[in-house]
């Protein structure tokens, strides 16, 4: 089996020490991923936004893992806010509704108190 690592570009991955996502084969597992735009390394205030931005920064990671959020097996969601994650429903709703992939939702604090949500997913990319 082939192990490949794919980095985003952003700073905390080196800084850290951890890959965006590990391709194992069939697997793809997306780390832990925020809504800051690493281009700019900004963040918007709002949570829906930032939910957006995740799944823009997922969805990045998976293209380079040869996969696409129709692989995707598993999502975790972390909120320090549990009121925030209505707010995000829209954005994931609009990825996840048709693929209904298992899915958790925890609060818990987040490493910069400016993120509001944090999206970790698992893949497994289709034969074919």
């Amino acid at each position: 089996m082939t192990r490949t690592l794919i980095s985003s570009g952003s700073p905390f991955e080196h800084e850290i020490g951890y890959s965006r996502a590990v391709v194992d084969g069939e697997w793809v597992f997306v780390s832990g991923t925020t809504g800051f735009d690493y281009a700019t390394m900004t963040i918007s205030e709002d949570p829906a936004t930032q939910a957006e931005q995740c799944l823009k920064n997922i969805g990045a990671a998976l293209a380079q893992a040869g996969a696409s959020f129709a692989d995707v097996v598993r999502v975790t969601y972390v909120l320090p806010d549990a009121a925030d994650f209505p707010k995000c429903w829209p954005a994931l709703r609009k990825i996840f509704g048709e693929v209904r992939p298992a899915a958790m939702m925890l609060s818990a604090g987040l490493a910069d108190p400016r993120m509001k949500i944090e999206i970790e997913v698992t893949a497994r990319k289709r034969a074919g």
